[in-house]
């Protein structure tokens, strides 16, 4: 089993305990910015900081980091939004994370994880999130669908998040508004930044999309490369978590996003 499969295996198990204990989620109002609106707006290229213990492919980068610290220093540093990794199996994450995070920033909040099911939306809109991912590499057409409008339905953001062509269009065929490209491979791991150039040659640059790219980000020479693509965001948790300077690390990404791109 890929890395991936293994994970979307652990998530049929959470969603199915989730499930079984009829669990219900209080009801939380968005009072957050859009970030889709954030990022259609700026002039600079913007950072969507995560909030980062572990992974996979890297095992510890951050044991025993304090999600609400991480997140205040993103936040005065200038991040178009947060986000947090709920998943605790492979990452290290909580939804206590997410919840705590959004007790503290009034930015845009991003939940972390491998969406599968409505039942996850819920419990990421109650602790707080404005925004989730949904990941087209692990989810079938129709199921794709379905949690994409329910997360608009919800009023959510949803960053939905390719790694080749083939899937650009079938976020496409959803009407997907933002859509990251992630530079790690979901099979192998392997992080190459060539990924955003290549699908941003087939991005629809000239409708009302916004293009981010994810992973694999360590400086300004990186976000440089992304903002030429045509990214208007990049998202970045590794660089900033082991950075000694969050403030210092995050505004060198800022970078002037190009002009000849809408």
């Amino acid at each position: 089993m890929t890395i991936l499969e293994k994970i979307i295996a652990q998530k049929k198990i959470e969603v199915d305990q989730l499930l079984a204990s009829n669990v219900t989620f209080p009801e939380r109002e968005i009072t957050r910015p859009s970030l889709y609106q954030t990022l259609r707006k700026a002039k600079q290229l913007q950072v969507i900081s995560e909030m980062k213990r572990a992974s996979p492919s890297k095992g510890l980068i951050a044991d025993g980091a304090n999600p609400v610290k991480q997140a205040t220093a993103y936040y005065e540093a200038g991040a178009a939004c947060i986000s947090v990794l709920t998943d605790k199996e492979f990452f290290k994450g909580s939804f206590e994370d997410l919840s705590a995070v959004a007790d503290a920033v009034p930015i845009a909040l991003l939940c972390k994880d491998f969406m599968i099911h409505k039942i996850q939306i819920d419990q990421a809109k109650s602790a707080g999130a404005s925004v989730i991912l949904l990941i087209v590499a692990a989810l079938d057409d129709e199921t794709l669908g379905s949690l994409y409008t329910y997360a608009n339905e919800e009023g959510l953001d949803v960053l939905v998040e390719v790694h080749n062509v083939e899937e650009l269009q079938r976020a496409l065929s959803i009407d997907a508004r933002i859509i990251g490209v992630n530079n790690r491979d979901l099979h192998t791991f392997e992080v190459d930044l060539a990924q955003t150039e290549l699908i941003a040659s087939h991005f629809p640059f000239d409708e009302e999309r916004v293009f981010i790219s994810e992973s694999g980000i360590w400086g300004p020479e990186d976000a440089e490369r992304a903002a030429k693509a045509g990214a208007s965001a990049v998202l970045v948790g590794e660089s900033l978590m082991r950075s000694d300077s969050v403030k210092e690390a995050l505004q060198a990404l800022q970078v002037e996003k190009h002009v000849d791109r809408p």
